[in-house]
């Protein structure tokens, strides 16, 4: 059995978060900010402050240009950091600041290499303002090499919020198998159950089911999820598991649920993907539609 996805490159890896000045990324500071205290490790926070492709490689930019562009990035990482120390107070991580002219997506992508895990807001500011999502975390979700943090709004941290489950998708592909590792160990941090859904009816079907063919697909998936689900709670014995099986779309009923998790957390694809292919359908679907904070955990390759 795999264990929880842990960039080897570093003894304790950092999370990453992205910040670029809107409410949302720095909701998501203040979420990795959590989320390092609960892991033990540092947090660092970048911001890039590079142009825009649109506006080319020729840009020229005067002496005052950058010296604005690097004190904006700066005003950005100081409140993003505020944002993080407030979000842990007593138990605050480590916290790093970074200025980066480089180009954001890929900048991002390479960091992911060495990184725990990647934070970033559900939108940004935009084209014009270094905006982190439609383009930037729809590009990350796809090609990221660790797990992605999606940030919708900044959940009050109270105890019934900080009770609530965590909650992971099961198909029984390998691709699903590191999104439970990882489930398991954010469970086990948290000190909260996990709710495993299952969900069947994506299962092309080409003709009426008689009573018996539904019992045999019934069963059949009953099996697939029991063999998911094998062996992790002998690995994490404090961690309670529900489980939940259902004839229903994966996206429709993990949204169900999800509104009374603290943590969703998927495979970026799953039964019926393959190797190096783009978000999967309910991955793509979670991360818009979800309220809570999303999880995406990409399958290591190779």
């Amino acid at each position: 059995m795999s264990g929880p996805v842990v960039r080897p490159h570093q003894p304790n890896p950092p999370i990453l978060a992205a910040v670029d000045g809107s409410a949302v990324s720095y909701q998501a500071a203040a979420w990795a900010a959590d989320a390092a205290a609960l892991h033990g490790c540092g947090l660092h926070l970048v911001t890039s402050i590079a142009l825009p492709a649109e506006y080319g490689p020729g840009a020229l930019l005067t002496d005052a240009d950058t010296d604005w562009m690097r004190s904006d990035g700066e005003r950005i990482l100081t409140e993003a950091a505020r944002a993080a120390r407030t979000a842990a107070p007593g138990e605050e991580p480590p916290i790093s600041t970074e200025v980066s002219w480089s180009r954001i997506i890929p900048d991002l992508l390479e960091r992911s290499r060495t990184v725990r895990m990647l934070v970033l807001g559900s939108h940004g500011l935009g084209a014009l303002r270094r905006g982190l999502v439609g383009s930037v975390t729809t590009a990350v979700l796809r090609h990221a090499h660790c797990p992605v943090g999606v940030i919708h709004y900044r959940q009050t941290v109270d105890p019934t919020v900080a009770s609530r489950p965590v909650l992971v998708g099961v198909d029984g592909s390998g691709n699903s198998r590191p999104a439970l590792a990882v489930a398991f160990g954010e469970a086990s941090l948290r000190k909260v159950g996990l709710t495993a859904v299952h969900a069947w009816s994506d299962i092309p079907v080409t003709r009426p089911m008689s009573a018996d063919w539904e019992t045999a697909m019934r069963d059949s998936e009953e099996m697939v999820l029991a063999e998911s689900m094998a062996g992790w709670s002998e690995q994490y014995p404090d961690v309670s598991v529900r489980r939940i099986m259902v004839q229903d779309r994966p996206v429709r009923a993990l949204l169900e649920q999800a509104e009374s998790a603290q943590l969703v957390v998927v495979g970026s694809h799953g039964r019926g993907g393959f190797a190096g292919m783009l978000l999967g359908a309910t991955s793509n679907a979670l991360v818009h539609s979800v309220g809570c904070p999303i999880l995406v955990v990409r399958a290591e390759e190779g």
